[in-house]
């Protein structure tokens, strides 16, 4: 038999009353009022339109804003590269959120854009504090292992070249390099961790991230010679000049692994990031790499054109 709607009672054993826009039943395990439909009131429903109305200004705002940014090359760069804007939000805006950057971080990467720059900014800065900054958070500082996406690169054929042409043309040549990878690092949310001669470690929060990062770093070879890069994800501890685990050795041999002109990544890696407009993944192979136990899978990652 159907047991009869009891009134709502409060904390104290006090009647709740009821809602005239909302129908109730009897619930079945404790026999008290269930809200089983609702039907917006008057007032509900122009809040629902508000909202709508609200929703639909913000995003035309974001269009307008990103059609400014992008309307000026210099400035959509900067705004990438110390990451005031995301690439996916310029892309697509009002679909994905402005910045994925913590204010802490766009300061670093505008301080680190400025004195590449203008190196004599930096006296008047001082030293200390652009490292402070560029040590990154206090869980990076404490030692303790978290996600990350490293990535090495290094420039085939630079032996060669330094032998040919001599250390300062060699040393020239490394200079406007590092000067035209530190914007598409920062660009990605990305760090360059160290210089290692005419190599670069970086790591990424994002595997996405780091995977367009080593994409674009391509074109940042100085010619004769060619770049190439590797990547993989997984849990490493990040101090303050350095990353350390085992993410950061099969990285290094991943990139070992790739030709002049190549990207690679694990396995993992491509597994974590999906399918992603305007890049092409090629088939997974197994490799046995020097240090590395069990045999990791890489796969070549290239950029399709618009026209392609």
């Amino acid at each position: 038999m159907a047991q009869p709607d009891r009134e709502r009672l409060d904390g104290d054993g006090r009647p709740l009353p009821r809602d005239p826009d909302r129908r109730y039943e009897a619930g079945r395990a404790t026999d008290s009022l269930v809200r089983v439909s609702e039907v917006p009131s008057g007032g509900g429903k122009a809040r629902v339109a508000g909202a709508a109305t609200f929703a639909a200004l913000r995003r035309a705002t974001a269009r307008k804003a990103a059609d400014m940014i992008r309307s000026d090359p210099e400035d959509a760069a900067a705004a990438l590269e110390i990451g005031l804007v995301d690439q996916k939000w310029l892309d697509k805006p009002g679909e994905s959120p402005i910045s994925s950057s913590a204010p802490t971080d766009i300061l670093r990467r505008f301080l680190e854009r400025t004195v590449e720059r203008r190196p004599s900014k930096l006296s008047s800065l001082g030293l200390s504090a652009v490292q402070l900054l560029s040590s990154g958070s206090d869980a990076a500082v404490s030692g303790a292992a978290r996600p990350i996406t490293v990535v090495f690169t290094d420039l085939e054929g630079f032996t060669a070249f330094t032998d040919s042409r001599g250390d300062t043309a060699a040393i020239a040549l490394i200079s406007e390099h590092h000067r035209q990878a530190g914007p598409v690092v920062r660009k990605w949310n990305g760090k360059i961790v160290k210089h290692l001669g005419d190599g670069l470690l970086c790591t990424f929060a994002a595997p996405e991230s780091g995977l367009r990062a080593c994409l674009d770093l391509l074109q940042t070879a100085p010619p004769p010679l060619r770049l190439r890069a590797g990547a993989h994800m997984g849990e490493a501890v990040a101090t303050k000049g350095d990353v350390v685990g085992h993410v950061v050795n099969v990285a290094a041999r991943v990139c070992e692994t790739a030709k002049g002109g190549q990207v690679l990544v694990s396995a993992d890696l491509r597994e974590a990031v999906g399918d992603i407009a305007e890049v092409h993944f090629g088939r997974v192979k197994s490799r046995r790499m020097k240090g590395v136990k069990t045999p990791v899978g890489v796969c070549e990652v290239t950029a399709v054109r618009e026209a392609d």
